[in-house]
């Protein structure tokens, strides 16, 4: 058993730790040095997972910087600059970050789950509290669904927007979580809520009243559940991220959930790397949504075909499908996979990049990238120690 990487993802997450919290990289970039929110509760998850309790130290203060930065309505920040005294907070860039509210609360409830202490719970439930009544009113249409605005969460140059099965099934993680330690018959019976509109609305020939049945009739269901819908229709690009959630989480049939895992084995196997893209297909130029694609970025345009969220190849994202694979007892494939991810992180001398080009397989994005370093980290000790996150 080879734990080279491991023991550099290990160190990279060490060396991007500060007193206020995780970086999202250890590259001199300026807005990846900072406190981020899905990024520090993933490299926390991690840091649980490794069993270091400098790093879980870390995770904590992350936490402490989120929540202490938290808006009066609830918003929690997408990231947090603190330097020299100063404190910069952003809730967002070109629209505000709904998965900074989720992993927020998933983050607390998976720190205190794994110290056994209700009393991290209890110490932040105005904070938490907070947070799910945002979601709440972010339903807009009291139906159970977040309405999740363009740019609004991780894939925040990429095409979805509305009802965004990602923020959905991290909700239902939040929920979930937060629930082990307050049992409220009405979190409980919310989860089942949002539960039964992803099962009519995202999964092919269900019955009930759709959101929009129009729509719902005009789309070709795949092996796996559409990325997003609005009042404008159905995209229906596989969400790597969401449809490992979906499994990791148990969210539907095991039937449906093993059709899901078939389709994401065959098109990781098609790709240089080994691994799954984030969305599939790419949006090429004389697609549909290209113009959408092509204006949304606030600084250079960087999802061409087969790059960052348009195809791109991240080591994170690659992590979760691990974890949810390994919920199946696929104990070959997770293996497999990790020595792809470990494969990618180790190029360059261990560069740890954001993302890969999947048709040339040439690295992307910032390097020393956390949360790259973060799927090692999980993805190993879930194989190696029998880790498991909270569902």
């Amino acid at each position: 058993m080879n734990n080279t990487t491991y023991h550099k993802a290990i160190e990279l997450l060490h060396r991007v730790s500060t007193p206020n919290g995780f970086l999202a990289s250890a590259q001199n970039t300026s807005n990846y040095k900072r406190v981020w929110a899905r990024d520090g509760v993933i490299c926390g998850l991690a840091a649980l997972a490794s069993d270091d309790k400098e790093l879980i130290e870390t995770f904590k203060s992350t936490l402490e910087t989120l929540a202490g930065n938290q808006h009066k309505i609830g918003t929690i920040p997408s990231n947090v600059l603190i330097s020299e005294g100063i404190t910069e907070v952003s809730y967002g860039g070109l629209a505000g970050r709904v998965d900074a509210v989720t992993w927020f609360v998933i983050g607390i409830c998976q720190y205190a789950i794994y110290k056994s202490d209700a009393s991290y719970v209890a110490k932040y439930t105005i904070e938490i509290e907070k947070c799910l009544d945002l979601l709440d009113a972010w339903e807009f249409n009291n139906k159970h669904l977040l309405y999740v605005p363009l740019s609004g969460n991780w894939a925040d140059e990429y095409i979805t927007d509305g009802y965004v099965l990602y923020d959905q099934l991290l909700r239902i993680w939040a929920l979930r979580s937060y629930n082990f330690f307050v049992k409220s018959d009405a979190i409980a019976n919310k989860i089942e809520k949002i539960n039964k509109q992803l099962e009519i609305n995202f999964m092919p020939s269900s019955t009930g009243d759709k959101y929009h049945e129009r729509a719902y009739n005009e789309v070709q269901f795949q092996d796996y559940m559409p990325c997003s819908f609005s009042p404008s229709g159905y995209k229906t690009q596989f969400d790597a991220f969401a449809n490992s959630l979906v499994v990791l989480l148990n969210i539907g049939s095991n039937e449906f959930q093993n059709t899901i895992l078939n389709y994401a084995n065959a098109l990781a196997a098609e790709t240089q790397l080994g691994l799954l893209p984030a969305f599939w297909q790419p949006i090429f130029e004389n697609d549909e949504h290209w113009i959408l694609l092509r204006n949304n970025c606030k600084y250079e345009f960087r999802n061409f075909p087969y790059e960052f969220h348009n195809g791109g190849s991240w080591p994170m994202v690659n992590g979760f499908f691990g974890l949810a694979l390994n919920t199946k007892g696929e104990t070959n494939k997770v293996e497999s996979l990790l020595a792809k991810i470990n494969a990618a992180n180790s190029i360059e001398d261990f560069s740890f990049y954001e993302n890969f080009n999947t048709k040339t397989s040439k690295p992307n994005g910032v390097a020393f990238c956390a949360w790259s370093a973060a799927a090692t980290v999980l993805l190993h000790q879930s194989v190696h120690t029998n880790f498991k996150l909270y569902t």
